[in-house]
């Protein structure tokens, strides 16, 4: 079959630089053709719309096993993602079916890809994705080389002062965000493995467990960050109510209490990682998500 990348991979690709060189895209069909075929494996459907960063492939095992085949490009982070899945070994995420894959592929238990805990009304997905989260913040392996909370936000601090600099009307959330960030590493906190990119969408239904996480570019760091992701989930159904203020601060003070994270760490990193995600989004021209995250933003 023809292994089409979704628009929404081709438009989420896109917004990132390539390393020069990066051929990826060019590449994927044949690399795809050739992770089916080396597995035995028979291709169902590609997954529509899918990732943001890479290509999912519901297939049959050649035993008969469902399962999907992931293929990332090497800025996806594809062998973190690896490292953290081997080392939850199934307690709260998606299992790996295969430990050593090629580079870039990862074969994948099957769980319900159309199923996630976003379909479930707003506080149950809550409850749910929250219980979800908790499963994951385990100790990381002793010899592990995530990049930790301080290394990545740093990087994100970085691209948000240039990006302020050349759009003035944001320098000011820019300026309280980067101020709660070093408030925030000032005093040293838990250090867990963290999911990284957390949201609703990435909790999907299965059969061994209700809600497992998928897809996530991991992180050694406070709990705090990790639940801050959360925070802002549906923030265009926020943004579209008078209330909305006010039900993001609560939100904040419900999750915080739930899971046992303090909830001013937790506000911090919610402001830092709306800012980063705004102005982010104003950098590579979606400037409607902008907007929704930077007023999101301005409530904390």
């Amino acid at each position: 079959m023809a292994f089409e990348p979704p628009r929404r991979l081709l438009r989420a690709l896109g917004e990132t630089a390539a390393p020069e060189g990066d051929d990826w895209l060019a590449r994927l069909p044949g690399t795809a053709q050739h992770a089916v075929e080396r597995r035995g494996s028979t291709v169902e459907r590609v997954q529509a719309p899918g990732g943001r960063s890479s290509l999912v492939v519901l297939v049959r095992l050649a035993d008969g096993t469902p399962a999907v085949l992931k293929l990332a490009p090497p800025r996806a982070r594809p062998e973190s993602e690896r490292a953290a899945l081997a080392h939850w070994a199934g307690r709260g995420a998606v299992r790996l079916l295969e430990p050593f894959e090629a580079e870039g592929e990862l074969l994948l238990e099957r769980l319900h890809p159309d199923v996630s805990v976003r379909s479930l009304p707003e506080a149950r997905a809550l409850l749910e994705a929250a219980g979800t989260l908790r499963r994951l913040w385990v100790e990381p392996p002793a010899d592990h080389s995530f990049e930790t909370v301080a290394e990545r936000t740093g990087r994100q601090a970085t691209a948000m002062l240039a990006t302020a600099g050349a759009r003035p009307e944001v320098a000011q959330l820019v300026d309280a965000a980067l101020m709660a960030r070093d408030e925030l590493l000032l005093v040293e906190q838990e250090r867990r493995l963290l999911h990284g990119t957390f949201r609703q969408s990435k909790v999907l239904a299965g059969e061994r467990s209700p809600w497992l996480a998928v897809g996530p570019d991991p992180v050694v760091g406070e709990c705090a960050f990790d639940l801050a992701r959360l925070v802002r989930d549906r923030v265009e159904d926020l943004i579209a109510v008078p209330s909305g203020a006010s039900t993001a601060r609560r939100r904040v003070k419900r999750l915080a209490e739930s899971l046992d994270v303090d909830q001013d760490r937790l506000r911090g990193w919610a402001l830092f990682r709306a800012v980063e995600s705004g102005v982010r989004a104003l950098r590579v021209g979606r400037p409607k998500d902008a907007e929704l995250l930077l007023e999101f933003a301005g409530w904390l």
